[in-house]
């Protein structure tokens, strides 16, 4: 069985968690350590770290599990983009053998001129569905949730209709994607507990740091809804370039410091609507993570 459960610990108090990428150099796997031991120095309850579409960097990703390991329990990302049923089972019982049990269930992005994932699932439910029948309890299995809505469902009623599914399938908890968008998240709460999803909330939150991030992951990735206070952000420091294209460093650093900002005044505000857990996106930047957490006094 899985010791601890983060599905319980949300029930019982907040958490907190982090999520890092492995790096894809040698030498961005040596500063590894030290990010981790700053990471580590805020109490988390668990760092997650993900994995490449179809197990394309594994094997980072199961070095930064190591070390996470060493320091705090951690949690893997799978896809199942591009893998087979037998594919799967012996990356998961590579998993178990290494003291992993607790995992966050993707489907995973396709990749370019793809619209489907060429393996044995379709979707995240069917690898939940997978991770029960075959491992039982020996994983915790999160979901992924998406309070803006999944940017390929056709409805929000539809997207909370398959978080029902993954929650009847055996999914344990949730992790939301980005959503800077308060009110849309209170509407999609209410609509979950109606729906009958019990399962705790992790909420992601992903530190405002480069107007690029921002652009990125709201327009790009999450088709995330951008509230007039994360707008203000950007209009302050738009014209971040000179004539010649240049990148201005003072713009760019006034950016970074009110987005801290906002991203501190975020984090409490959720932390006013009684979640059950915060999941800060690190991005391997320990020293955002510590400005945020000092400036909401969170930690």
């Amino acid at each position: 069985m899985i010791s601890p459960r983060f599905s319980d610990l949300m029930r019982e108090r907040m958490t907190l968690s982090f999520e890092i990428f492995p790096p894809k150099t040698e030498a961005g796997m040596k500063k590894l350590p030290g990010i981790l031991d700053e990471l580590v120095s805020f109490g988390p309850d668990y760092i997650s770290c993900t994995y490449g579409a179809g197990g394309a960097n594994i094997g980072m990703n199961q070095e930064a599990l190591q070390l996470i390991r060493e320091r705090t329990v951690a949690c893997t990302h799978y896809t199942c983009v591009g893998v087979t049923r037998e594919a799967v089972r012996q990356h998961l019982s590579g998993y178990l053998d290494r003291g992993i049990t607790h995992i966050l269930a993707l489907r995973g992005d396709y990749p370019m001129g793809w619209n489907h994932t060429g393996g044995d699932f379709a979707h995240a439910s069917d690898l939940v569905r997978f991770i029960r029948e075959e491992f039982g309890d020996s994983f915790e299995i999160a979901v992924a949730a998406a309070p803006g809505g999944h940017v390929e469902c056709t409805s929000e009623d539809d997207d909370i209709a398959y978080l029902r599914m993954k929650q009847d399938l055996g999914a344990d908890y949730l992790i939301t994607q980005l959503c800077y968008d308060l009110e849309q998240f209170k509407v999609w709460r209410d609509k979950v507990d109606k729906a009958g999803i019990t399962l705790p909330i992790d909420v992601g939150i992903m530190p405002v740091t480069t107007k690029h991030s921002v652009m990125t992951q709201c327009f790009s990735r999450n088709a995330c809804a951008v509230p007039r206070e994360l707008a203000l952000v950007l209009t302050h420091h738009w014209f971040d370039k000179d004539p010649d294209g240049n990148e201005i460093p003072q713009v760019k650093a006034a950016f970074r410091e009110e987005g801290l900002s906002y991203s501190a005044w975020l984090l409490n505000q959720y932390l006013g609507l009684g979640i059950n857990g915060i999941h800060l996106y690190a991005m391997n930047r320990a020293e955002d993570v510590r400005q945020v957490l000092q400036r909401s006094g969170f930690r």
